[in-house]
């Protein structure tokens, strides 16, 4: 298949990386017990790998800059009100200390940051 020039909907891609993000968090967190800061990484690494895997191979070529502009924020604004629902659930229980949210940030932010990084044309060029 030639590459397509055409703009993609990164709807999709975004949904995807969402639904990974949900049971990958569940996978790893509840059956695993991988916790933590390192859990978070591996997961939205992955997540991000397989988002710009999936794309290099749908599309077979490097995403436009207004393509990866889109899937970012696509991607960061789902997960961003799956975890202020989260966040909601856990003020419900019991208040959580401002360090505590400010940890639980810096965990949601690194799935859009990941995937930012490996959605970028120097990753894309190293591809053959």
């Amino acid at each position: 298949m030639p590459p397509s020039h055409q703009p993609v909907a990164m709807l999709r891609y975004a949904l995807i990386g969402v639904v990974a993000a949900v049971l990958l968090n569940v996978l790893l967190r509840s059956f695993v017990k991988l916790g933590g800061v390192l859990a978070t990484l591996v997961i939205a690494a992955s997540i991000a790998a397989l988002m710009a895997l999936l794309f290099a191979w749908q599309q077979r070529r490097p995403p436009t800059r207004g393509e990866r502009r889109r899937l970012v924020w696509l991607y960061g604004g789902m997960l961003a009100l799956l975890y202020a629902g989260l966040l909601t659930m856990m003020t419900l229980q019991d208040e959580p200390s401002p360090m505590g949210i400010v940890i639980f940030i810096l965990h949601y932010l690194a799935y859009p940051l990941l995937a930012q990084l490996l959605f970028s044309e120097r990753i894309f060029k190293r591809a053959p």
